[in-house]
Order: structure tokens, then C-alpha cells, then sequence
């Protein structure tokens, strides 16, 4: 069975610690997908908190993909365990940011300086008033989209926190698990 620790996939290394990689690097790619294609082919524009967001689930595409390829390879859970931490660490401060997002968007806190627009560096009143007019203002408090309730910093927090914790549990398997 491709998921079970142990047992080795194409016969190649640590099968059940490859598709575990693997399967970050799917659903952090997928995730990372769908917010580009919210912006680029849905029109939603990012706001500061949404671009912070998406570099954890970047780091996270580089890491599984070493970290899959290292498993194939052959190198041990321990080792691999490190890698599956950081997943997991970024996959938790992304869900930081994510609540942190959240709370902005229901004025629980007020959030950022970035938040609300910036001068972009003019250097006259002429170059502020003309950034400014064709700049649109993406505000970090408010929810852009949102179904059954809940905005797209909710959704990402729950994704992230799920993804998180999942990495934690692979992490430990790793640890007490000895490899095939």
C-alpha cells in the first residue's frame, strides 16, 4: 500500500516518507494555485496579509521537493524528520498569519501599516496624487470574498492549521518509526 510506513514505493528509498513529501508539495501547490488564480483570473487583488501568506507555502514546495527526493534516495527518517519539522513550522506561521488576518478582517485588531495603502515613494505631491489615483487600494479588512461565512484568510488558516498539524504527526512518525 503506497501509505504505509515501510513500505517502499517503486522500490526506490522510503516510499511511505517520499509520498508524505509528496503529498505537501501537492497541496501546498494546489493552495498556492488557487490564490493566484483568485488574482489573476478571478480579479481578487492581494492584500498585504494575503502576499505574507503564500511564502510559507512557497518554502514549503522547495522543502517536500528536497525532502522527497532525499526519501527516494535513500536518506533516513531522522534525518528526513528535520525537513518534515520545517514544514510544519512554516505551515504554522503561515496559520499565524492566516489568524492574525482573520482578526484584522473582523476588526478585532487593527492590523498593519501595510494594510491600508502606501505613499510608494514620491518624491512630490504631483507623483503621490498621480500613484495614488492609479494604485488600487487593497485593504487588509476587508473580506474580498468569502462563502458560507468565512473569507479566504479563514479558509487559509484552516488549510494551514490542518497541514500543520499533519507535518507534526509525520514528524514524530519519522522519529519513532525505523525506516524500512
Amino acid at each position: 500500500m503506497l501509505l504505509t510506513p515501510g513500505v517502499p514505493l517503486q522500490g526506490h528509498g522510503d516510499g511511505f516518507a517520499r509520498a508524505a513529501f509528496l503529498g505537501l508539495l501537492l497541496a501546498s501547490l494546489a493552495i498556492l494555485g488557487g490564490a493566484l488564480a483568485f488574482q489573476f483570473i478571478g480579479g481578487l487583488h492581494p492584500c498585504a496579509l494575503c502576499l505574507w501568506q503564500r511564502y510559507p507555502y512557497a518554502a514549503v514546495i522547495g522543502l517536500a521537493g528536497i525532502g522527497a527526493g532525499l526519501a527516494r534516495a535513500g536518506v533516513k527518517r531522522p534525518q528526513l524528520a528535520i525537513l518534515m519539522g520545517l514544514c510544519a513550522a512554516a505551515f504554522l506561521i503561515d496559520a499565524g498569519i492566516a489568524g492574525f488576518h482573520v482578526g484584522v478582517e473582523q476588526k478585532w485588531w487593527e492590523g498593519l501599516s501595510t494594510c491600508s495603502g502606501t505613499t510608494g515613494g514620491a518624491a512630490s505631491t504631483e507623483e503621490l496624487l498621480s500613484k495614488l489615483l492609479a494604485a488600487p487600494v487593497i485593504r487588509c479588512d476587508e473580506i474580498a470574498w468569502s462563502m458560507f461565512g468565512i473569507s479566504m484568510a479563514g479558509y487559509n488558516f484552516l488549510l494551514a492549521l490542518a497541514l500543520g498539524l499533519l507535518s507534526l504527526r509525520l514528524t514524530s512518525i519519522f522519529l519513532r518509526t525505523p525506516p524500512p
